[in-house]
């Protein structure tokens, strides 16, 4: 119904913002991601996202649209509500929530407060194919990311390290750098472990 807000800054909060828009002032729930982008001037424009329940209408404000569509696509994954998606967004870019989904990057998603694996999982179960379509991710560069957190797993291995202690190591590092080579991945594992 409400696609975007154009108006004076009124209010800057890390979690809402208040934008004047012909004398009303309308009350934006944003994650940290547009908090940190939204410029410090009077006029801005944050596209939006209506949520109406039965006991409330809650408008939630994005930088870019791009926010705002993997917004849509976390709440409508069953047990994802409006203000988990928004931490998630606050934790995470929306191009690491997109890359972690389409990598099945369990340990990425888990690592967002609030989210468990049985969580995680299902956000990816239900959010991989979507994601993969819209976006035109590659499934060859999704499947680069898995070939080298499993060769630096399988390396470590054989110098000797315990496999579950390893994947712990690995799995953060990967998350922290996607596009990490198996030697970077490997290097920063042994200083870790």
């Amino acid at each position: 119904m409400i696609t975007h807000i154009k108006g004076k800054l009124v209010e800057k909060n890390p979690t809402d913002v208040v934008i004047d828009c012909n004398g009303v002032g309308y009350l934006l729930n944003i994650s940290m991601n547009t908090f940190s982008q939204i410029p410090n001037q009077e006029n801005v424009q944050l596209f939006t996202h209506l949520q109406v329940k039965e006991d409330s209408h809650s408008l939630y404000g994005f930088y870019t649209k791009g926010e705002r569509e993997v917004f849509r696509l976390l709440i409508s994954v069953s047990g994802i509500g409006a203000n988990t998606a928004r931490t998630m967004l606050s934790s995470l870019t929306p191009k690491q929530i997109r890359e972690g989904i389409a990598t099945e990057d369990v340990a990425l998603i888990q690592s967002i407060k609030g989210i468990g694996a049985k969580t995680a999982q299902r956000v990816i179960i239900d959010l991989k194919d979507k994601i993969i379509k819209i976006y035109d991710i590659d499934e060859v560069s999704v499947n680069k990311n898995n070939t080298s957190k499993e060769e630096a797993l399988s390396a470590l291995e054989v110098l000797g390290f315990a496999k579950k202690q390893a994947e712990r190591v690995v799995d953060k590092i990967v998350a922290a750098q996607p596009d990490a080579t198996v030697e970077a991945i490997i290097k920063q594992a042994l200083k870790n472990l």
